[in-house]
């Protein structure tokens, strides 16, 4: 007999050593210290102050954090890819009439690309890089049942919301694994239907039924094993495992707002 092991990437994280810190703080705290920062870049328009809360992120991500090959291709690859395709897309979107009392830098037949627009541009692509930084301090460090645990037992959040959504959200690696053991079958069936992108839209189609069939099969468990468990019937209930808020947890806050304060103030134009 063949027992199948349904990997759950939200459920449990794996032991970090003490350097890598940021695992071992509440997940409530790593959101309330970089949140400030993160509303902040929304109106700010230069590029340094981005730059200087993207080489934050980057320095608390590096030391703190477990770092995969996965983790390094986002922070090292895509991330800047993503920067400087934002970068020159605003560039070619920004207003000519706005900019044109500043340097042309590219000049094709009636059209010019000014360095205004290079600014503007690249001043957007920065900004939403580092609020995109300053989110995965907290999203790569932090496992989607202790972020419920933590709201349950800190903001009070209900339960049955809390428990719930987190129910709904680990279908996404369910419903992979489905697919996965689908196409296998398939394949053991010898259902191909060719290489072409025509063959490739058939077979989609037919991977929906199953899908849908094993989604329902797996929800009627979700809910036969929450009934089990009297989910719903109290208003509160025992936790098993205590998310606590420290002192250090504390103090991650009161540094984070510290250097963010520190960063605007350095970096504001009076």
């Amino acid at each position: 007999m063949t027992t199948t092991t349904v990997i759950d990437p939200y459920a449990v994280a794996a032991p970090a050593s003490r350097r890598q810190f940021l695992h071992g703080l509440n997940p409530l705290s790593k959101v309330i210290g970089v949140a400030p920062a993160m509303v902040a870049l929304v109106f700010v328009r230069d590029m340094t102050t981005p730059t200087a809360f993207l080489l934050v992120a980057y320095a608390l991500i590096l030391v703190g954090a477990r770092l995969t090959r996965r983790t390094a291709a986002l922070l090292l690859l895509a991330l800047p890819a993503g920067v400087t395709a934002i970068g020159i897309g605003f560039s070619l979107w920004v207003d000519a009439a706005r900019v044109d009392d500043t340097a042309p830098v590219l000049q094709l037949g009636g059209w010019t690309l000014f360095a205004g627009a290079l600014d503007i541009g690249f001043a957007t692509g920065l900004r939403l890089g580092a609020i995109l930084a300053l989110a995965l301090i907290g999203g790569l460090t932090t496992t989607g049942p202790d972020l419920v645990r933590a709201s349950v037992q800190q903001l009070r959040v209900p339960y049955r919301i809390g428990y719930t959504a987190l129910a709904a959200f680990r279908f996404v690696p369910r419903f992979g694994h489905e697919l996965a053991v689908i196409r296998a079958a398939h394949r053991v069936r010898g259902h191909h239907g060719g290489s072409g992108p025509f063959s490739r839209i058939a077979r989609g189609w037919g991977y929906i039924v199953p899908l849908l069939a094993g989604a329902i099969r797996h929800a009627e468990r979700v809910a036969l094993a929450m009934d089990s468990r009297a989910f719903g019937a109290h208003p509160t209930r025992t936790e098993r495992h205590l998310v606590p808020f420290r002192t250090r947890d504390w103090i991650f806050i009161a540094l984070c707002l510290a250097a963010s304060a520190l960063i605007f103030i350095i970096t504001f134009r009076f």
